[in-house]
């Protein structure tokens, strides 16, 4: 007899098996899906077809600041910061970027900022160039020579130790013209943004990279310290801090509501020498908002292989607040329009030219700011846009001839002649006194009419080189 009991066990656990296997394949499924999907998705953000070259060639800076990845700190008044809170063991400074435009150092050293940390470079978001801060040797120009202590920082995207070791070295010679008493700093920002070089690195890959461009700068007699906001410090959340603050100055960035000196000290919890407490400072001499800092630390010795070179005189880059799409165009003006030095129409910009309609230029920059870069007598100017036009065959519109009356003509250019005759006169009226008759042509005499009011029913012709009016239902069309 057979046990019925156990055959259906068996069935069960047959079921339970094909059941779980059913599962399993579809979740291994799911899983492969799942990776080629993500690697597909990982190469949309590195393929450089799909981004744009501006995309490919972005400031990091730039990016993260339109991104908005930190919120606005507190309004402060740096001068008043700094006189009442300099001491022997705290000096107050600022650091600049291209984003400050072009600085009056002499005002923001009459304040008595003590230093300032000057960004010197950055290396693009995906395409992953070394690419100098437009403003970064003018600031350090002008900063020393108004008796304020410099430092610098270099915004890095580095992937790996040898690229963060070029950034070092890139940083030491480009600087080693000036005179650095501060620190150099490693900044590195948006690494979790989908486009960044770095997205898929791991917290401990970033802090090697970090460190080799720290121990390369120390290699090269600079003081070397490491930027980071302070959640993304503590507990290590994004950086294995303690291995970094046990041989390098840490720099902190937070902006708390009420800045210092209300608040004395940035959270953080670890080893800290400077601490960045607003990006809303207002200075003398600064038209943009400033990172305001206070270090915990005053530094007067000249740091880094010093070059015997003496760094050339350099002036601030006009375009350091705009964006310039690139062009190669022959423009001219809509009638006439000033050349200046500079994209500003303000009292710190100079006339250079003045470019007339017919006269060409060549566009090299379009600015979407309402800029033109232009090259003429071969030198870089700056023009409004809209009164330039590639259309080199373009004609002013011609003021109309002011007659004395209000009479209003729409323009025409046609071939009239008198249906009978009619007289021609310097006025467009037959009872006011100024209106005298120059001329009659009669039927046959051929003229251009080149404008007509309906409203009063006159016309305005050509006749002889001289612009006259007749009554328009005296004329017609001409054969």
């Amino acid at each position: 007899m057979r046990d019925w009991s156990f055959n259906e066990n068996e069935n069960k656990k047959r079921k339970r098996i094909i059941i779980a296997g059913v599962i399993a394949a579809a979740v291994v499924i799911a899983v492969i899906i799942g990776i080629v999907f993500a690697v597909k998705s990982n190469d949309k953000k590195t393929d450089g077809d799909t981004l744009t070259e501006e995309e490919l060639n972005a400031d990091p800076e730039e990016v993260i600041a339109k991104e908005g990845e930190e919120a606005p700190g507190a309004d402060v008044d740096v001068k008043k910061i700094v006189a009442e809170n300099e001491t022997d063991e705290i000096t107050i400074g600022i650091d600049v970027a291209k984003y400050q435009g072009t600085i009056d150092w002499k005002k923001v050293s009459d304040s008595g900022i003590d230093f300032a940390i000057v960004r010197v470079g950055y290396r693009t978001l995906v395409s992953g160039e070394i690419v100098a801060d437009s403003n970064a040797k003018y600031n350090m120009q002008e900063a020393q020579k108004y008796g304020i202590k410099v430092g610098a920082y270099f915004f890095s995207t580095a992937v790996s130790e040898a690229e963060a070791i070029e950034e070092a070295n890139w940083v030491a010679d480009y600087i080693s013209k000036y005179q650095i008493t501060y620190p150099v700093a490693y900044n590195c920002e948006g690494f979790e943004t989908v486009n960044s070089r770095q997205y898929s690195m791991t917290k401990t890959q970033r802090t090697d990279v970090a460190l080799a461009f720290l121990n390369r700068i120390t290699e090269r007699d600079y003081i070397g310290m490491f930027y980071a906001s302070t959640s993304e410090l503590q507990a290590e959340a994004k950086w294995e801090t303690t291995r970094i603050e046990t041989s390098y100055k840490i720099w902190v960035a937070q902006y708390p509501n009420d800045p210092y000196p209300q608040k004395e000290a940035p959270d953080y919890e670890g080893t800290y020498a400077m601490w960045q407490y607003t990006n809303q400072g207002t200075i003398a001499g600064i038209d943009k908002p400033v990172d305001v800092n206070v270090a915990y630390f005053g530094f007067n010795k000249i740091t880094g292989a010093q070059s015997s070179e003496t760094p050339e005189s350099v002036q601030a880059d006009p375009e350091a607040l705009m964006n310039f799409q690139e062009v190669n165009e022959t423009v001219t003006a809509k009638e006439k329009t000033n050349l200046r030095n500079k994209p500003s129409q303000g009292s710190d910009s100079s006339v250079l030219f003045t470019l007339s309609n017919g006269e060409t230029a060549t566009r090299t920059g379009v600015s979407n700011s309402g800029w033109s870069r232009v090259i003429y007598n071969g030198k870089t100017c700056y023009a409004v846009s809209s009164y330039l036009t590639t259309d080199l065959n373009y004609q002013p519109p011609q003021p109309e001839v002011d007659t004395g009356f209000k009479t209003k003509f729409t323009d025409v250019n046609e071939q009239v002649t008198a249906k009978e005759e009619v007289n021609l006169r310097t006025m467009p009226s037959v009872t006011d006194a100024g209106s005298q008759v120059v001329a009659t042509i009669k039927n046959g005499d051929v003229v251009t009419r080149t404008g007509v009011n309906t409203e009063l029913g006159w016309s305005r012709v050509e006749y002889n080189g001289q612009t006259l009016y007749c009554i328009s239902s005296y004329l017609q069309a001409a054969n």
